[in-house]
């Protein structure tokens, strides 16, 4: 298996006056291919936050519970991403992202599939733990793929703003999540599973549509340009700006000089990964339990709360790219700058969806419909608002790493910066602990926490203001 993923040899280089035209449609289709493939793990990673509601309804799962089993898709993935990173450093990209992709998907499906019982919770907590740890798992086969192909097919110059579009596949991909699950719902009560049930339509509609995508990055994925028979992509740009190795792209890296000298050694790499865990709060914990808290407290349908779920993770598209044209534009491709403005605006965000969600349940307990819509109204504007702008920091945070390493160690910086942010900030802050703090606190505490995470991320992003500048240079 591990000689299955073996980057393949470099071919003869290509006649010069192929290379051009080559070398332009090669990058689409890699690019596409990256973000299709992406866009497709989310498809099979975030399905139980939305069919939670359903669960705790007919008794299989409590919000604690439900915050157990959420934390082991991060728990798995935080692991998976930093080790897998190292693996796909010396893998082939294309069927690295594809192989993963496909099993993730399957693994979703038995989820849908699987008969739970309302007489045993605990059983059921166990089962949906370790089928989400599996996910959690193989999902860290997506991003550092995707890493090593942008850094292999996109010079450093032009590296920002292309990866920050490339960056929001994983909101495309959220975001039809929540389309997907609504339709999978329909869909599966159509077939004949009952209404009481259609929450296993969140598991299996949107895994089927991630192995379509699937077959189609295998198509359009290639792992480098020397594989294709082109030069680098530093030659060909003529750009041999940012972090140089010791060795050559094509080469590997000693994992000792890896890990020691362009990982641990790195004091801004470590400085931006405790950042990481705390952007990784902010946006797991507004948007993954966004449908259980609306639900929970009333305050919206479960077609409604999908539709939110949706809209602030579409808003996150437009976000990151014109983070990434910020980053590009004004700041020659630093990322700090940006990071410090868009989470500060998080931070207002965060603190509106607190108390338009409060306003809502107070206009509903008093029997306001006119003021109840307009304050369901705040709710959306809140979540879109916060999600147009966390996904900027995400992706810019993750190019951070990429460019604090050379290209030949860069699915391993990005799975550095994972860990921190999955580990610690997605499954043990956004998950056990709200999860936790939900059931025997409330959500009152929940939202003062994500307040709380958005202040101290932008305060940890802006000590690298100025050392990033030094570095990156």
């Amino acid at each position: 298996m591990a000689r299955f993923f073996d980057p393949p040899a470099p071919k003869p280089q290509l006649p010069s006056e192929k290379i051009p035209k080559v070398y332009n449609a090669m990058r689409w289709k890699v690019f596409l291919g990256a973000f299709l493939g992406y866009a497709g793990y989310y498809l099979v990673r975030k399905n139980l936050s939305l069919a939670a509601p359903g669960m705790i309804e007919n008794g299989l799962l409590d919000k604690a519970g439900i915050g157990i089993a959420m934390s082991a898709v991060s728990i798995a993935y935080a692991f998976s991403k930093f080790i897998m990173g190292s693996i796909s450093d010396r893998s082939d990209a294309r069927k690295f992202l594809v192989f993963g992709l496909l099993l993730s998907a399957l693994t979703m499906i038995a989820t849908g599939i699987i008969p739970y019982s309302p007489a045993n919770p605990g059983m059921n907590i166990a089962i949906v733990f370790i089928l989400m740890l599996i996910v959690g798992w193989l999902s860290g086969m997506g991003w550092p793929p995707c890493g090593r192909i942008m850094a292999h097919w996109f010079s450093q110059n032009e590296r920002s703003f292309k990866m920050s579009v490339w960056n929001t596949s994983h909101t495309f991909g959220s975001g039809s999540l929540g389309l997907l699950a609504t339709a999978g719902m329909t869909f599966v009560v159509f077939c004949g599973v009952p209404a009481a049930q259609s929450w296993r339509g969140a598991f299996i509609l949107p895994a089927i549509v991630a192995l379509v995508i699937a077959a189609v990055c295998w198509w359009l994925i290639r792992d480098t340009p020397q594989s294709c028979g082109l030069p680098s992509i530093n030659e060909y740009r003529n750009d041999y700006s940012g972090v140089k190795s010791k060795v050559k792209d094509t080469e590997k890296i000693p994992f000792k000089t890896l890990f020691v000298d362009y990982i641990f050694k790195n004091k801004l790499l470590w400085v931006i990964a405790f950042a990481n865990a705390f952007v990784y709060m902010v946006r797991y914990g507004v948007g993954d339990w966004a449908p259980i808290y609306l639900q929970d407290t009333g305050l919206m349908s479960p077609e409604q709360s999908n539709l939110a779920f949706s809209l602030h993770n579409y808003a996150g598209i437009f976000g990151t790219i014109i983070c990434g044209w910020i980053s590009t534009k004004f700041f020659k491709g630093r990322c700090t700058p940006p990071n410090v403005i868009f989470m500060g605006v998080v931070l207002v965000g965060t603190l509106l969806y607190w108390q338009a969600g409060n306003v809502a349940g107070l206009f509903a307990e008093v029997g306001t419909p006119a003021y109840l819509s307009l304050a369901k109204g705040l709710i959306f504007f809140a979540l879109i608002l916060v999600g147009f702008c966390i996904y900027g920091p995400v992706a810019m945070i993750g190019i951070q790493a990429l460019n604090l390493v050379p290209k030949n160690a860069a699915g391993t910086a990005a799975g550095f910066v994972g860990l921190f942010g999955y580990l610690f900030g997605d499954a043990i802050l956004s998950k056990l602990l709200m999860g936790s703090v939900a059931q025997h606190a409330g959500w009152q505490v929940t939202f003062m926490m994500l307040a709380i995470a958005s202040a101290l991320a932008v305060l940890l992003c802006a000590l690298t203001w100025k050392s990033e500048k030094t570095v990156t240079e």
